[in-house]
């Protein structure tokens, strides 16, 4: 197996493996991703009535990590609850680690149970918060309602 250098303005290395195969040699490339180190950024949580989604994202918005209550193994009405809303926030935390992310700012849309547990959590898992800003968004007078129903 031989190392292919790149330069150092590819974000990504290249390692190659030569197989033989009779008289055809087969090479195969594999690409790793190599972990930027993002030392502030952006988490969005997304808390419905049914459901707690939690994503982490560097300074322009590229996500390193997300997890939602389904993944976590919660199932019905147990997704939407704010115990589920930190176990959520621990392992999305636990994939943006090797990124090396100290300090945030949330964003919260919707008007679920998990709210501010997932923000709690944020805080009891060491990180920093900046900043937390709501971003549910609010009908200005929105769509026309419908006509009454005659009986």
């Amino acid at each position: 197996m031989e190392d292919i250098t790149l330069p150092t303005t590819q974000p990504e290395e290249i390692k190659t493996e030569e197989k033989s195969a009779g008289t055809a040699t087969v090479k195969k490339v594999k690409r790793g991703a190599i972990a930027r180190q993002v030392h502030s950024g952006r988490v969005y949580v997304k808390s419905t009535y049914n459901n707690t989604i939690i994503t982490f994202t560097d300074q322009n918005g590229n996500v390193l990590s997300w997890s939602a209550a389904g993944q976590c193994g919660f199932k019905g009405p147990k997704k939407a609850t704010p115990y589920a809303a930190s176990i959520i926030v621990k392992s999305a935390f636990e994939k943006a680690k090797k990124y090396g992310i100290k300090e945030v700012a949330v964003f919260v849309k919707g008007i679920g149970g998990g709210r501010e547990a997932a923000i709690r959590a944020l805080n009891a898992n060491g990180l920093i918060v900046n900043a937390i800003k709501d971003i549910t968004p609010i009908p200005h007078n929105g769509c026309r309602a419908k006509k009454p129903r005659r009986v």
